[in-house]
């Protein structure tokens, strides 16, 4: 149920080790020059594969060896086998291969929770609470098959046929439909919807391929409705692609601002710099971030701040300021090696210390609740020696992170932690669509607009049943009615209108957002 943040990256070395390991069996002697360390590793594995007294798997061998290597670099540098190397690309490219929705495991069954849009199961009629039976001559209930399992057969090439039994339950009915597997779009752009008539709120959960493409769409459709003003939500977003972070700096940045500076391994500077042919120049601007916030979500906020071309909300930001390249390794492997790092505009580096303890480095984020930084941002550490001025005169720091201008505090206790992630688990997910699922047709006469009006409180007691499921799953919460149903409507808002209706239903109270549309409010006066 947790969120899980992966930041993957890595070289020379490794690229030599996988050529020499995959070359024709032979015996090596020692130079009498003196050994390399690449040839020390290749002695070693011919060793190993010719004279070891035990039959060896030398492929996972040589995949721990250079996991080893890489974990010794920095960590952001990654290996990354070829079983991982798919789902990282699939979700990296914006699209997969399959046949489009979102399932869990409900009673040994499959259950379709949502159809996704713009996939093929939309196209072809699948609706949400089907249950798949069997794809092709596989069948899918009663095999307790893990979510992995499941996914592997729906996924295809593009084009395959694919042939799903399916038990319609709003029906009490079963189904037969012939499909190709299509172009699945998994969008970076979560939400876009309109806060106020002269305000837009646009969330984007990582930079892929199309997320520029995205952001551009959204932006027109935002501009056509009259918007001057714009909350951009990066909060939680852990980067991923630099060149859509610079497109969408463009977007706001006036001709020859600089966006980013990299440097290579070698000190080579490269500056990028804003054309000066942006569809957002003008208009308000407001990035919210948080301490998940990473990598190119960190370069836009940079730039956003130290042109002084907007506001940055939120809590300091991870302090990733490094930029990785993905090379081939062979047989599929790859390895993500860090090749430079990124300055922002007014020269700073917003890469936070590293000692060479991986775990001390990704604790940091809980070492910041400890020493009282999240409630306090007078305890965010800062150095005189690392303070940079921006065009407007505002001091920013580098060092670890991009410290907003407007800080959010927060003061949960840890039963209040416990509370919120409760909420925004699969266990309310899951009680969502167990109740939808008992009364689809009911429940699909649902609007929107009701929705939103809190029409939906009275069709259920939503609050006894939420207590009494989580006493069924053993989960201990102490939460009120209020709390249960501001919950139970973002839930439905997810599985019977999508993410954005998730995501305006969330930010109705949502903090961030509320002091973003306040400080847009007095920047009017």
């Amino acid at each position: 149920m947790k969120k899980k943040i992966v930041l993957f990256t890595i070289v020379f070395l490794s690229i030599c080790i996988g050529y020499l390991l995959g070359s024709e069996k032979q015996t090596l002697m020692p130079s009498q020059n003196g050994t390399s360390s690449i040839k020390r590793l290749n002695l070693l594995m011919n060793y190993i594969e010719n004279d070891y007294v035990e039959r060896i798997n030398t492929d996972s061998l040589v995949g721990k060896v250079i996991e080893d290597i890489v974990n010794r670099l920095d960590p952001h540098s990654v290996y990354i086998p070829a079983r991982e190397k798919q789902s990282i690309a699939e979700n990296m490219q914006g699209n997969f291969y399959g046949i489009g929705v979102s399932f869990f495991m409900h009673n040994d069954s499959v259950a379709i929770i949502r159809v996704l849009e713009g996939g093929p199961s939309e196209a072809n009629g699948l609706l949400p609470g089907d249950r798949i039976l069997i794809a092709n001559e596989d069948t899918l209930f009663q095999k307790n098959y893990s979510s992995e399992k499941i996914m592997k057969t729906l996924k295809g090439r593009q084009g395959t046929p694919v042939n799903l039994t399916l038990y319609r339950r709003s029906e009490d009915r079963i189904i037969q439909v012939e499909m190709k597997r299509g172009v699945v779009p998994l969008p970076s752009i979560e939400a876009r919807y309109l806060v106020d008539q002269n305000t837009g709120y646009l969330k984007i959960n990582r930079f892929s391929q199309t997320t520029y493409q995205e952001f551009k769409a959204a932006m027109e459709k935002l501009l056509s409705d009259g918007i001057e003003q714009l909350i951009l939500d990066l909060r939680n977003n852990p980067g991923g692609y630099l060149f859509p972070a610079k497109k969408i700096s463009n977007a706001f940045l006036k001709k020859d601002q600089t966006i980013v500076i990299t440097q290579s391994n070698v000190g080579e500077e490269e500056k990028s710099l804003a054309k000066g042919d942006g569809f957002f120049q003008e208009g308000k601007l407001v990035i919210l971030v948080n301490e998940q916030s990473a990598s190119a979500s960190e370069i836009v906020a940079g730039a956003i701040q130290d042109n002084d071309r907007g506001w940055v909300i939120g809590r300091r930001t991870f302090g990733k300021g490094l930029v990785q390249q993905q090379m081939p390794l062979g047989n599929g492997d790859a390895v993500r090696l860090t090749t430079s790092k990124y300055f922002t505009p007014t020269g700073r580096s917003i890469q936070k210390p590293y000692n060479g303890d991986r775990d001390a480095y990704f604790e940091d984020i809980g070492n910041r609740y400890h020493n009282g930084e999240m409630a306090d941002a007078n305890k965010i550490p800062v150095s005189d020696s690392l303070a940079f001025k921006t065009p407007g005169g505002r001091t920013v720091y580098g060092g670890g992170g991009i410290t907003p201008d407007h800080y959010i505090t927060d003061t949960n206790t840890e039963t209040e932690k416990w509370k919120t992630f409760i909420l925004n688990s699969n266990l309310m997910n899951n009680f969502i669509f167990k109740q939808l699922d008992k009364n689809r047709r009911g429940f699909n006469e649902l609007k929107k607009e009701e929705l939103m009006a809190d029409q939906y409180t009275e069709m259920l007691p939503w609050h006894k049943l939420f207590v009494s499921y989580c006493i069924e799953k053993e989960v201990e919460i102490e939460i009120s009615e209020a709390e249960t149903l501001k919950a139970v409507k973002s839930y439905l808002g997810l599985q019977l209108f999508g993410e954005n209706v998730f995501n305006e239903i969330r930010n109705q109270d949502d903090i961030f957002v509320e002091r973003a549309k306040k400080l847009l409010d007095s920047l009017k006066n």
